[in-house]
């Protein structure tokens, strides 16, 4: 085998890659899957398409080497390969941040001005849990909050926030967190809890960073 027929070998392997994730629904996929597994079912639901088509892009995925499956009797779960396919969607939005002003503006016009929502670094809210002047939710689906939360967190998805906001404390910071710094579940929950009175701010980070961090992880027991 040639030079040129090696380079041309390896270069074809990082193109599967590259095909695997050229399409949007696929990259939501591998976002979703690195906040813990999920059936078929339950990403077709998040994602909102057919269970025919998301097992379709599951198979892509799976074919680049970048998810992993398992079977719970009928079901069949799927969770991302290893950390790194994780680490990898992290620099892809990083990329993203870099080179598309587009992602800026996507997020500034959903959320309507509130990106200057304070942010508290994972090191901040560490120390602050420590002292007990903080109080922790979760915004993202039970599903995920139950596969892994920051320990303390209250779990209050984001479509339910309207159903806890009387039981939320007054007297304390409320910090929400989601999927990670491109998700805006969090800050749109902050913006909502801000209009009710209540002191908000929003983690900097997502679940993946925290996990990623070397930060203890809690889960809920099935």
């Amino acid at each position: 085998m040639s030079e040129r027929e090696v380079r041309e070998g390896l270069f074809g392997q990082l193109a599967r890659i590259g095909k695997a994730i050229s399409n949007p629904k696929r990259i939501e996929l591998l976002d979703i899957l690195g906040q813990g597994e999920r059936s078929v079912e339950s990403l077709a639901t998040v994602t909102n398409m057919t269970v025919g088509n998301t097992s379709s892009h599951l198979q892509v995925l799976r074919g680049a080497r970048m998810v992993e499956t398992r079977k719970v009797g009928t079901k069949v779960i799927y969770s991302l390969a290893d950390e790194r396919v994780a680490c990898f969607v992290r620099e892809l939005w990083t990329l993203a941040d870099a080179r598309l002003a587009e992602v800026e503006q996507l997020i500034r016009e959903y959320l309507q001005g509130e990106e200057t929502l304070e942010r508290v670094t994972k090191e901040e809210l560490v120390a602050r849990s420590l002292s007990g002047d903080v109080f922790i939710i979760d915004v993202r689906p039970a599903e995920e909050y139950a596969a892994g939360h920051i320990p303390g967190a209250t779990s209050v998805p984001f479509d339910e926030l309207s159903d806890h906001l009387s039981r939320l404390p007054a007297d304390l910071d409320i910090v929400a967190y989601c999927r990670g710094p491109h998700c805006v579940f969090a800050p749109k929950a902050a913006q909502i809890l801000r209009q009710h009175g209540l002191r908000a701010m929003v983690l900097e980070d997502g679940m993946p960073e925290w996990r990623q961090g070397g930060l203890p992880v809690s889960t809920v027991s099935s």
